[in-house]
């Protein structure tokens, strides 16, 4: 779960970061009124009005900036050949060893898996005319939120073409994890690998094949060795306090480089009108195992500050219903999830809350990166939790 000589490459990257186009945190503003303030017609920003967005974006100066696993956009296109130009920040330069990766569906089959390697990437997206039919376009960051960001700039159709958004689906799901989530290492089947963007693919993870197979939209809060009360530690007396969740959730992400090069995303609110889930799935507790250790005193910590980031999540999702898993990569704080949950609804009364206890990934199918999940892996997580989905909500 660690990341590791991480710091230190995301400082070197910001530090060469210097050529990237600016755009002040002032300049911020919604989609609409970007396409107000501009006379030409053929360029479209893929604000809400024309493109679903995928999890949490922020539309700044034109551009959609995208931070957490799993985000981006996706829209209907009809028209001739479309090219879609993606903006990096500090990590986008060859060898960096944090750019962004980056994937684009053409009616849901991967056509470009590519890294954010350039300021600006130009991707060839629809390589010819669509003629009279509408195709689906996904564009998906597949890696995390905390080495690199990507922009979407605004589409030039001044050759023709068509935009419009994908219908939102009926159910809605937000994720708030680790690494797992993120899907570290899924495509490096080596446990003695370490930590890459390039081996990410948040696709292969359980909680984006769970919103596939519930047919949800998604949102992911997640971040690589983060916590309740502290990241991965490999000195059980040393708690790493400053990597944990709770201080990001309502923020549109963390990371060690800026959109732009001048807007860090944790310092951008999210706005949780844009999407309210149904279901919040809750898994945290990996990291903070590394340094609870089966001590009772840090035990209590994890589950007192687990009780008040539920608190937190329960006020920003009054309506949904949560559900707390833990076990993939290890099972030792399941106890205290447990206890937690109890303690929680007898105090409020708030029945809609469910603990699922994953099956601890099986040593036969293999490890990726770090001693992470394979894809196999996930799916069997997927499938547990998906059922238990399933059985509270009656999809």
């Amino acid at each position: 779960m660690k990341l590791k000589k991480l710091l230190s490459a995301a400082c070197a990257a910001v530090v060469l970061c210097g050529c990237l186009a600016g755009c002040g945190a002032d300049e911020k503003s919604d989609g609409e009124s970007n396409m107000d303030k501009t006379n030409d017609k053929s360029s479209v920003v893929l604000s809400a009005e024309n493109a679903k967005q995928l999890g949490r974006t922020e539309v700044i100066d034109g551009t959609v900036w995208c931070a957490f696993s799993g985000t981006g956009v996706e829209f209907s296109y009809k028209g001739p050949a479309l090219d879609v130009t993606i903006q990096g920040d500090g990590a986008a330069f060859e060898g960096s060893g944090n750019e962004a990766r980056v994937a684009v569906y053409v009616n849901g089959e991967r056509t470009i898996d590519e890294a954010v390697n350039s300021a600006e990437k130009v991707l060839n997206v629809i390589t010819e005319d669509t003629g009279d039919s509408e195709v689906t376009v996904s564009i998906v960051k597949l890696s995390e939120t905390a080495m690199s960001t990507i922009g979407i700039s605004p589409l030039d159709l001044s050759n023709g073409g068509e935009v419009k958004p994908t219908a939102a689906k009926e159910r809605k799901i937000e994720f708030i994890g680790d690494s797992i989530t993120c899907g570290y290492g899924v495509d490096d089947e080596d446990k003695d690998h370490h930590f890459s963007t390039l081996t990410e693919d948040v696709t292969k993870a359980y909680a984006y094949k769970t919103a596939q197979a519930l047919d949800a939209d998604y949102s992911m809060v997640s971040i690589s060795g983060y916590g309740i009360i502290s990241g991965y530690t490999s000195d059980p007396s040393k708690k790493v306090s400053e990597q944990t969740i709770p201080q990001y959730y309502t923020k549109l992400g963390f990371s060690y480089n800026k959109f732009a090069n001048t807007t860090a995303p944790q310092d951008i609110e999210w706005d949780f009108s844009k999407f309210t889930p149904d279901v919040v799935v809750i898994n945290l507790g990996t990291n903070d195992d590394s340094y609870t250790k089966g001590d009772s005193a840090k035990m209590q910590e994890y589950i007192d500050g687990y009780r008040a980031f539920l608190e937190k999540v329960r006020e920003k999702n009054p309506d949904a219903e949560i559900f707390c898993t833990l076990g993939l990569m290890g099972q030792g704080l399941c106890s205290a999830v447990e206890e937690m949950l109890y303690y929680y609804q007898q105090d409020t009364g708030d029945e809609k809350v469910h603990f699922v206890k994953l099956d601890v990934q099986d040593a036969s199918l293999g490890y990726a990166a770090d001693w992470h999940p394979v894809e196999a892996n996930h799916e069997k997580a997927a499938e547990t939790l998906t059922a238990e989905i399933k059985s509270v909500m009656g999809w």
